[in-house]
């Protein structure tokens, strides 16, 4: 644009007195002048385009430096041999799972995630099949997170589970499950604690429905006992009072199991007042990562009330040519926990359940790895009156990226 303008002015001003032999000197003066505050406005415009253009593009790359996203994939083949049904199954699923963080100011920063599967809480699995038909995406996550005091977090919406789970296993809390409410955390590097409020359902439908809520405690320490070895040790209490309520997920008539928790009819026997102790150890063996963890959980309102998780995992497979082995056996009973929040693999889920999981995993590229899990488990000794064995194999193939 620059470079137009001082070309109209030049040639303007290089113009043969003969061209303007009758025009007198004022007016061709004045002919001049216009010429070069026009050319004085054109590099104005052009200098604010540019500074705008420069300000709209810092702003854009401050914004997406806020923006932080995460995802991951899984493809997996399944082999199932279950006793009751006196069926070996196989199924391939994928689960696909992709979201966003976004820091919104410096106390507040919200979140984002969609995931593959169903409306199923504790899994975002979905088979393949159907002719090559599309499969369904759903809301994984939507929740706000505001610090509101130093170590303090107000969290609300659909969230990651915020209580720890000791070693990642399942007693109590499938990996997938994700709550809706809200919870306060705080973590110091030291303490840690959560109290949450979160909902089984939350509309009343007008009066014609009790609101079904579900809370919980938890309190934790973490602290170094030596320079290769760290431990975390805590509690929990959970309260879900479902005595009397029909469950949220269908399941059959006078049925005497649903994911294991007993029923009378059509209606959940017993509420859920649940102790969780737990203990956690990271050291290392011969150089390598080594975690050891146990959990206990006993349900106060119930007969089948206990229930436990004793496991190892040996290395991490993260980076290129690591290995992994990990190792839980567990044992819970019918009303321990909410059956329909529990490991959705284990015994096939829910509680009532016992048995060993092994897995092995090897990272052939970083963050992406090759496992196999073997679960060897029993289930129904209260709930069906005999104990059915349950295996299950997974082949998994997975990466993430964050």
């Amino acid at each position: 644009m620059k470079r137009t303008a001082l070309y109209l002015a030049v040639a303007a001003l290089s113009i043969s007195p003969a061209v303007f032999a009758d025009t007198d000197q004022a007016t061709l003066n004045e002919l001049r002048g216009q010429i070069a505050a026009l050319t004085e406005r054109l590099n104005q415009i052009e200098e604010k385009t540019e500074t705008t253009a420069t300000a709209v593009a810092a702003k854009s790359a401050a914004w997406a430096e806020k923006i932080q996203w995460h995802g991951d994939f899984r493809y997996r083949y399944e082999a199932i041999d279950n006793d009751r049904t006196d069926e070996d199954r196989s199924r391939n699923r994928i689960r696909a799972r992709i979201g966003m963080t976004a820091k919104v100011s410096d106390d507040v920063k919200a979140g984002v995630a969609l995931a593959s599967g169903s409306d199923d809480p504790v899994s975002s699995n979905q088979t393949l099949g159907g002719g090559g038909s599309s499969k369904g995406i759903n809301l994984d996550m939507a929740y706000i997170d505001w610090k509101f005091a130093e170590s303090l977090h107000l969290v609300a919406g659909k969230t990651k589970n915020p209580y720890y789970k000791v070693g990642k296993n399942g007693l109590i809390w499938d990996g997938d499950y994700r709550p809706e409410g809200a919870h306060v955390s705080y973590d110091n590097g030291t303490v840690w604690a959560v109290a949450g409020y979160h909902f089984l359902e939350s509309d009343n439908k007008g009066g014609d429905k009790d609101i079904e809520e579900m809370m919980g405690l938890q309190l934790g320490y973490k602290t170094n006992i030596s320079d290769n070895a760290a431990i975390k040790v805590g509690a929990s209490y959970f309260y879900i009072p479902v005595e009397g309520s029909e469950p949220i997920f269908d399941f059959e008539s006078g049925d005497t199991n649903h994911f294991g928790n007993s029923v009378v009819g059509d209606a959940y026997e017993f509420d859920y007042e649940t102790v969780e102790l737990f203990a956690e150890l990271n050291t290392k063996l011969a150089g390598i990562k080594t975690t050891f963890f146990a959990d206990y959980v006993k349900n106060s309102d119930a007969d089948e009330d206990t229930g436990f998780a004793l496991g190892m995992k040996l290395g991490s497979a993260k980076n290129k040519g690591d290995w992994q082995f990990g190792y839980t056996y567990e044992d819970l009973e019918a009303d321990a926990v909410f059956a329909a929040f529990a490991d959705s693999d284990f015994g096939g889920g829910g509680t009532d359940v016992k048995g060993h999981k092994l897995n092995i995993a090897y990272a052939f590229s970083k963050n992406t790895s090759l496992s196999a899990t073997y679960f060897d488990n029993e289930y129904g000794d209260f709930t069906h009156a005999e104990e059915l064995d349950f295996d299950r194999l997974q082949i998994d193939i997975k990466t993430k990226f964050k």
